[in-house]
C-alpha cells in the first residue's frame, strides 16, 4: 500500500498568549489553506526567529493554536542560525532548544520548544490495519524518485481517527531523496 510523501517545511505552532503577545492582544490565526491533516491550517502570518547566529524571516505559522508554543526547522535552519534542535516527535519538547520569536507586536523568548520533526507517518485505524502497523511503530519507507530513490528509516508510526494517511519529511531529507510534485511512499519489512 503507498501514501503520499509530503514535505513539511519550517513553521510555528502559538499558543494563544504568545500569538496576542506577537500580534496583540485578542489576535485569531488568518487561515490562508488547509493542510492535509483534517483541522490543521497554514497562515496568512509569518515571524521571525531569533537564534545566536542570525534569524529566519517570514517562518509560517501553522494553526489552530496549541496548548504549547514549538518550533520546527530542519537540522540546517537550526545549525544556520546558532540553535538546537533535537530530533523530536512533535509535541514533545521538554528540554529541546531555546530561541526568539519576533512578530509585528512584541517578541518572547522560549526557553524550550524548538524541535527537528522525527519522520512520521499519520494513519487512522483503518489504514494502520490494512499498512500492518500499529500506533507508535517504527517502521523504513522506500520513496522512489528520480535519481535519488532512497529509504527512510526511523519513521514513528501516529495512528487516529482524527489524521489523514501522509507521511511526513523536513526539507533536509525532502532534498536528499529529490522529492518533487506528487511523491508516494511505501513501508519495507
Amino acid at each position: 500500500m503507498k501514501f503520499i510523501v509530503e514535505t513539511s517545511a519550517r513553521h510555528i505552532h502559538l499558543t494563544q498568549a504568545d500569538l496576542e503577545t506577537l500580534f496583540g492582544e485578542g489576535y485569531q490565526l488568518t487561515k490562508k489553506k488547509d493542510l492535509s491533516q483534517p483541522g490543521q491550517f497554514a497562515c496568512e502570518e509569518r515571524v521571525t526567529v531569533v537564534g545566536s547566529k542570525k534569524e529566519l524571516k517570514g517562518v509560517s505559522i501553522l494553526g489552530p493554536v496549541r496548548k504549547a508554543t514549538q518550533v520546527e526547522l530542519s537540522l540546517t535552519d537550526a545549525r544556520s542560525i546558532g540553535v538546537t534542535a533535537p530530533v523530536r516527535e512533535s509535541g514533545d519538547i521538554a528540554g529541546s532548544g531555546a530561541c526568539k520569536i519576533v512578530g509585528p507586536k512584541g517578541e518572547i523568548e522560549i526557553s524550550e520548544g524548538v524541535i527537528a520533526a522525527k519522520r512520521h507517518i499519520h494513519a487512522t485505524v483503518a489504514d494502520a490495519k490494512e499498512l500492518g502497523v500499529e500506533n507508535g511503530d517504527v517502521v523504513s519507507v522506500k520513496v522512489d524518485t528520480e535519481g535519488r530513490s532512497l529509504i527512510f528509516g526511523d519513521v514513528v508510526v501516529r495512528v487516529s481517527d482524527s489524521y489523514a494517511l501522509a507521511m511526513h519529511i523536513d526539507t533536509d531529507e525532502s532534498n536528499a531523496a529529490g522529492c518533487a510534485g506528487v511523491v508516494m511512499g511505501e513501508i519495507v519489512k
